[in-house]
């Protein structure tokens, strides 16, 4: 019987990011997206996944509530944040994530810290 795919969940309002990410992932996780912070936090009460890759500047609800939020809940669930902001690094509320990347062409430390936190 073949091991079942751990979940990431995407959360980001940018369409071509969602894509990026659910193209860079498909093949070794199930990837499923919420195109804002309301949705994302719907999906991961709903869904439970394995991974969050979480976008701050979103419509609706930031990505530093939904942080704060799912964690709340779900204390151990891995979830980067992800933005091409590096100023919210230093923000509070960003110390809960378990890893902050900077949105870049290279996404090599992006997949290293996907494999580090859901494996």
């Amino acid at each position: 019987m073949p091991k079942k795919k751990k979940v990431i969940l995407v959360i980001d309002d940018e369409a071509d990011m969602r894509t990026l990410f659910t193209e860079i992932f498909k093949n070794k996780y199930k990837v499923l997206t919420a195109k804002d912070g309301e949705e994302g936090l719907k999906k991961i009460f709903s869904l439970k996944p394995n991974l969050v890759i979480l976008d701050i500047k979103m419509p609706k609800m930031n990505g530093l509530e939904v942080l704060r939020k799912a964690k709340a809940f779900y204390p151990t669930l891995p979830i980067i944040l992800c933005t091409a902001y590096s100023s919210y690094k230093t923000v509070y509320a960003a110390s809960l994530a378990d890893a902050f990347v900077v949105k870049s062409p290279d996404l090599k430390e992006l997949l290293e810290t996907v494999e580090s936190l859901i494996n």
